[in-house]
């Protein structure tokens, strides 16, 4: 008798967090450097005008630099806050360092204004996970809000995962709410999601597996 999705993705999380927070400071600093290299290189992070970036918790892969490069590019940059009354993420814009404090579960959030998520400009959307497959599905930290999240942006927005290469894996059990992303990005290879997932979002993929 087959598990049920929501126990075996229970079961699945308690391996990955186990094995993502047993990584050394070290291991995970020179990785998360080398998949946010690998990111800022890619096509679509070159060319995207704003960004919606998240704050990293435990080990997960950090956005510092992409942070640091977009202010310095002058791109507009958005960090999520959590909405305890609506139980979901608000996007706020955020323009230094200083914008971010401690809030959440120790999360650095934004302490400016929300915007409107359908009003972000076109925009790459980075988003965190515990496990992600090369087809863009992608098992989250469990409250469901970076999936309502996803359902509620733009159709503009090309959205992206960072992830350790340890985290790919061959498929996660997913249900009606869950949402596949455009690309996921390891410290070893960027994964365009299929051609089906580019439609969704109104944009057509290249070859190369960028978006046109």
């Amino acid at each position: 008798m087959a598990m049920p999705v929501a126990d075996e993705k229970k079961y699945l999380r308690a391996i990955l967090k186990e094995t993502r927070e047993s990584l050394t400071a070290s291991f995970a600093k020179a990785s998360s450097s080398r998949v946010q290299s690998a990111f800022l290189n890619a096509d679509f992070s070159r060319t995207s005008k704003a960004l919606v970036l998240y704050s990293a918790l435990a080990h997960e892969v950090t956005t510092d630099a992409i942070f640091s490069e977009a202010l310095a590019a002058g791109r507009e940059v958005f960090f999520p806050r959590l909405d305890r009354p609506r139980n979901a993420l608000a996007l706020c814009k955020v323009e230094s360092r200083a914008d971010l404090a401690p809030r959440a579960y120790g999360i650095l959030e934004p302490q400016t204004p929300a915007i409107e998520v359908a009003s972000l400009p076109p925009c790459v959307v980075v988003v965190p996970g515990l496990a992600f497959t090369i087809r863009g599905e992608r098992m989250g930290r469990g409250g469901g809000h970076y999936d309502r999240l996803l359902a509620e942006l733009p159709q503009h927005a090309i959205t992206v995962g960072l992830a350790y290469s340890f985290q790919l894996l061959d498929d996660i059990p997913q249900a009606g709410w869950d949402r596949r992303l455009n690309f996921v990005v390891t410290e070893s290879a960027i994964y365009p999601a299929p051609d089906d997932v580019w439609r969704g979002v109104g944009l057509v993929r290249s070859e190369g597996g960028n978006p046109r």
